[in-house]
């Protein structure tokens, strides 16, 4: 049976439609504006705002996190550093209790670089399933060894490949070994023989450089050591690349917690206890950092046309990894990102058309007829008021409805 959810703003991952009815069958999009097909389950939106479910373009999780994620409207992740890759997310692909996944597998790094230096000595994660297959683990200290692992990489399902390239300044470890340029160069262009789309960990000024000469396609983080400069943000507009500016890590790499999140009961009535204690919680590795100065990059990055992701790096319920929870902190990093500068609507597409297309999954992200019915039904209207994007009444995975949420979301 279709479903018809009426009386719709309609927000289609680019701007708000001229149409109040969405009809969902079979969990496509099969026609927006018309009249509901007889016999259609109502969904009565009651002046509520439709928009395509949201991205998470920067993340580190788990069957636990991914249906959290959902809770809050986010209904597809992608995975920075970890074993979501193709065979391992079989039991995923199908189970609407979860958001969707893709993954890059394990980063290229230096054998004890990044992200060596943020767990505690002896710390090994627990939980989630055995991996299928080989997951490759790709240390790599020159050119050859870092090309060398790329067909490996995808071989085994990495969907995009991951550079770390990092000093271990900002996070209080300087002088962690790190890839050299050459080595970096050397992965980027392997994989763009194998059609592969590469992304960068760049806390720095520097290793923005760096990404940028070796011909990386993203970067995955914003730099926080220095204020901008009109000249990097030329050169990174030139280069036609995208940004997941992360700016709720920055935030908690500089100690600043999530506790104003936390004290939204929006966001309360869906973290348990666990969560909660780490999203109070904060990275606190580079106190001397200035947000300000991170929000004004951005600014200068989005007034120079580059294509801005919404990302968090939300990874484990452990207080050391602080500041962020999967769903909750994407609802941050959009009202971080209208702080910097840019309008609601640049936000929310941020978080919805421009990962999907920058990251090739064409058939999300969107409003449109044959579009996957993934979709986030709020209170309000965060065209305007980005924080209403907390205010969920329900959430649609592959047009199978969530339910389950209070009046306030």
């Amino acid at each position: 049976m279709s479903t018809a959810i009426t009386n719709a703003r309609v927000f289609d991952g680019e701007r708000v439609l001229d149409a109040d009815t969405v009809v969902i069958d079979r969990g496509v999009i099969t026609s927006i504006g018309a009249v509901a097909p007889a016999g259609s389950e109502i969904v009565d939106a009651d002046g509520g705002t439709l928009l395509p479910g949201l991205f998470d373009a920067h993340v580190h999780t788990s069957e636990e996190a991914l249906a959290l994620a959902l809770r809050f409207g986010v209904t597809t992740e992608l995975e920075m550093q970890g074993a979501h890759t193709r065979p391992n997310r079989t039991h995923i692909t199908d189970n609407d209790a979860l958001a969707d996944v893709r993954s890059a597998g394990f980063g290229i790094t230096p054998p004890g670089g990044h992200p060596s230096e943020l767990f505690p000595e002896g710390f090994r994660p627990g939980g989630g399933r055995r991996p299928v297959g080989e997951i490759v683990q790709p240390f790599s200290t020159t050119p050859e060894e870092a090309a060398g692992f790329i067909p490996r990489l995808v071989a085994t399902g990495s969907d995009y490949i991951k550079f770390m390239i990092d000093d271990g300044s900002v996070e209080g470890h300087p002088g962690l070994p790190m890839l050299d340029r050459e080595t970096v160069a050397a992965g980027v262009a392997e994989a763009h023989r194998h059609n592969m789309l590469t992304v960068a960990h760049t806390l720095t000024a520097e290793a923005t450089r760096m990404a940028i000469d070796a011909g990386i396609d993203g970067l995955v983080h914003l730099f926080m050591d220095q204020p901008h400069t009109d000249e990097l943000v030329e050169l990174i507009a030139a280069s036609g690349i995208f940004v997941v500016p992360c700016v709720v890590l920055n935030a908690s790499m500089m100690g600043i917690t999530g506790d104003a999140l936390a004290d939204d009961p929006r966001v309360s009535s869906r973290l348990d206890a666990a969560w909660t204690e780490t999203l109070r919680s904060s990275f606190n590795r580079y106190p001397r950092g200035k947000l300000d100065d991170v929000l004004r990059s951005v600014k200068a990055l989005h007034e120079a046309g580059v294509d801005l992701l919404v990302g968090t790096d939300a990874s484990m319920p452990l207080p050391f990894l602080g500041g962020l929870a999967h769903g909750a902190s994407v609802h941050q990093e959009l009202q971080y990102l209208v702080q910097a500068g840019l309008s609601p609507t640049s936000a929310l597409a941020a978080a919805t058309s421009a990962p999907a297309r920058r990251f090739g999954l064409d058939d999300r992200g969107r409003i449109a007829e044959g579009a996957r019915a993934d979709l986030l039904l709020v209170n309000g209207d965060p065209t305007t008021t980005i924080s209403d994007t907390l205010g969920t009444r329900d959430v649609w995975r592959r047009g199978t409805r969530l339910g389950g949420f209070t009046a306030q979301g």
